[in-house]
């Protein structure tokens, strides 16, 4: 395995020498598996696509996780009826500088039900009778 300068968000997993590369290369060979290169955008929309499908802010190497599943099954790697597991394991918050200015911002109301009602622009309150 030739060292790499790896230059991603993915902070966790940019490591240029891994220590088991080589198990890891012999594993992909021996059981017909795969390796998949995913860009920062497409972590990004990783992310984004867990947290709008699943409510769930994972970190960067999570957001890889989804996007290389997302390019495998886009290439038919695995059957539509195969049961596909995705771990899931780091919490977004530990990475919250890789997905700034990629998110919808955070609506700020008071903590009262006509501030909601103003921060959604609707009139939603209705005065008991």
């Amino acid at each position: 395995i030739v060292p790499q300068r790896p230059d991603t968000i993915a902070k966790s997993l940019a490591i240029g020498t891994p220590a088991d590369g080589p198990f890891a290369l012999r594993a992909i060979r021996s059981t017909g598996g795969q390796a998949v290169a995913v860009t920062d955008r497409e972590i990004i929309e990783g992310i984004k696509l867990l947290a709008r499908t699943e409510g769930i802010f994972a970190e960067t190497a999570a957001g890889v996780t989804v996007a290389t599943l997302k390019q495998l099954a886009e290439q038919e790697a695995f059957d539509p009826d195969e049961v596909v597991v995705a771990y899931v394991t780091g919490n977004g918050l530990k990475t919250t500088d890789a997905v700034l200015g990629h998110l919808t911002p955070v609506l700020s109301t008071d903590p009262t039900l006509r501030g909601f009602e103003n921060a959604l622009g609707r009139g939603v309150y209705r005065k008991a009778a």
